[in-house]
Order: structure tokens, then C-alpha cells, then sequence
């Protein structure tokens, strides 16, 4: 399936020629009926960071902890962690047991499956204190280990195919519909940054090469939000370089101007992430399959770890 934007979509926009522009029309953008964007590469960087320091703190914990797994605090810290490690059940169940449907919405469920994916394994880090006396225990540490880093993954790929953590799933239908939409809302650029709008046409036209290269080229694909980011950087320094000279031209007030870069730059910053999203959405779809083929045997392995090691531990 082609991510395809039309080459020249900025220039259609407008039936005004750049070569006889004489002076810049400034009008504020029409308004644009609301929708919701998230920003998955910085809200991944805050769960990254948050869950760093977390485990940061488990580990410091496990290392000066007076316990040991044997000892009642660690009894009860390990029984703590297999009890959140079930709770991860909570969502699977919920989306393939109907009388569990009729409980409420998804969403709980989704967050609970969430939380209780970070703080099950740190309970478990305190548990052990990466003191291992048997295979069984070992085994079962790995399993964990790998469910968590998996379960890692399977969030940035949810991200990607999703508005939001738990909204509808995207598809190229209406991404290409909003890309479109961005499109049109661009043509007051046009009047007032023609340099900013062949950056974003350049743009649109990398990340479909890009996208159809897939994982051919996985740097490129996997750095194509930066070089959103660049080129959202760039066209804002354009957007208020120009800005800035009508400003001092009319006499505006700084309030006016930054009112004025800050409405454009919100229409960029939209029309960037969609455009990056439509290249990158089957290739991600594809990789969230893949992710769930592997996430699924790993939980149960961990599942299966985790009852002989319980009851291991109560036998000997």
C-alpha cells in the first residue's frame, strides 16, 4: 500500500504563483475542527525515563536491603510480585471472555495490564536481589526479564498503530484523508514562506521513499522523526523570519507575532507527524504482529517458570 502525497500538494493548495507574489497576504489560519494527536517520541522518552529511575531505585533497594528472598520481607515481596505479574492477566481475559466485557470499558484494564507490567518485575528485582540460589529461580528471573523488555516494545509499537494508548487504530485511509486536509490548510504558508513550503514538500516526498523501503533501510525508518523534527526546526526559522519583517513592516506587537508563528508552527507540527505517520504505519502494523507471535509464548513461559518455582520454593 503507497503512502503517496501528490509531489507539488503545497503548491496546489494555492492557485497563487510564487513568482508573483507581491506582498504577503498575512491571514490567521481557518479554524480546524479539533482532533486527537499524540506525541509518541517524546511520551516514550518520559516512560523510558521513568521507567529507568524506577528500576534504578529497585536495584538500589535490592543492593542495600538486609533481607534475603527466604527471609518474611522477601516472602512477602516475591508473593507481591506474582501477584501483580497475574494482575497482567486482567487485559487478555477481558478481551476474549464476554462476561468480563460486561465489568466496563477497556481502558482500566489496559492501564492495570500497563502498571502492573513495570511494577510486578521491580517487586520481584527487590524479591530476589539478584541473588539466584537455584536453576528453577534463575529460569524464572530470565523469563520475567524478557516478558518486561518485550512488553517495552510491544508499547512503542502499540503507539505507533493507535491514537493514543488505547483510541482507534489508524489506517491509510484516514491518514491520507488528514494529510490532505494538513494540505489545504497550508496554502496561507505559501503567500508568506515559500522556502518553509518546499521543505515539507521535500518531506512528504522522502517519507514515502522511506516508508516503501520499510526495514530495507531501518535507519533511515526508524529516524524518521527526527528528521521531522529538523525539518519542523527549519521551517519555523523561516516562519519567523519572514513573520518577523512584516511585524516590523505593520507595527505589530510581540503578542500579535508570537499569536501568529505560534498558529503556523502548530499547522506544521501537524501536518510533520502526519505525514511521518502515513509512511511508517504498515511497517509498524507489521512488526505489532510479529511482536505478539513472540510476546504471547514468552507470558506463558513466565507463567510456567513461575508456578515451579513457587513451588519449588514451598516443597524444599
Amino acid at each position: 500500500m503507497s503512502a503517496r502525497i501528490p509531489p507539488g500538494a503545497f503548491a496546489a493548495a494555492s492557485t497563487t504563483m510564487m513568482g508573483t507574489i507581491v506582498a504577503p497576504v498575512v491571514a490567521e489560519p481557518a479554524p480546524r475542527p479539533a482532533r486527537t494527536r499524540s506525541r509518541p517520541r517524546s511520551r516514550d522518552g518520559l516512560v523510558l525515563l521513568a521507567v529507568g529511575l524506577l528500576l534504578a531505585a529497585a536495584l538500589f533497594g535490592a543492593a542495600a536491603g538486609r533481607w534475603t528472598p527466604a527471609s518474611d520481607t522477601g516472602y512477602w515481596l516475591g508473593v507481591a510480585g506474582g501477584v501483580s505479574m497475574l494482575l497482567l492477566l486482567a487485559y487478555p481475559l477481558r478481551k476474549r471472555v464476554r462476561a468480563i466485557r460486561a465489568w466496563g470499558d477497556a481502558r482500566p484494564f489496559f492501564l492495570v495490564h500497563m502498571a502492573m507490567g513495570v511494577v510486578g518485575p521491580l517487586l520481584i528485582v527487590l524479591h530476589s536481589r539478584l541473588e539466584f540460589g537455584s536453576l528453577n529461580a534463575t529460569v524464572a528471573f530470565l523469563c520475567m526479564a524478557l516478558v518486561a523488555a518485550s512488553g517495552l516494545v510491544g508499547r512503542f509499537l502499540y503507539g505507533r498503530i493507535h491514537r493514543g494508548m488505547h483510541g482507534e487504530h489508524e489506517t491509510l485511509a484516514n491518514l491520507r484523508k488528514e494529510a490532505v486536509t494538513d494540505t489545504a490548510a497550508m496554502r496561507d504558508l505559501l503567500l508568506l514562506a515559500p522556502e518553509a513550503v518546499a521543505r515539507l514538500d521535500a518531506f512528504a516526498n522522502r517519507a514515502e521513499a522511506v516508508g516503501a523501503a520499510g526495514l530495507a533501510q531501518p535507519v533511515p525508518f526508524f529516524l524518521l522523526g527526527f528528521a521531522a523534527g529538523r525539518e519542523r526546526r527549519a521551517c519555523a526559522a523561516e516562519v519567523r523570519r519572514v513573520l518577523g519583517a512584516i511585524a516590523a513592516t505593520e507595527g505589530w506587537s510581540r503578542q500579535r507575532l508570537e499569536r501568529r508563528v505560534a498558529r503556523r508552527l502548530a499547522l506544521i507540527d501537524v501536518h510533520l507527524r502526519c505525514v511521518q505517520r502515513l509512511a511508517q504505519l504498515a511497517v509498524f502494523e507489521r512488526l505489532f504482529s510479529w511482536w505478539h507471535v513472540l510476546h504471547v509464548p514468552l507470558f506463558w513461559l513466565l507463567v510456567a517458570s513461575a508456578i515451579a518455582h513457587v513451588v519449588a520454593v514451598h516443597m524444599y
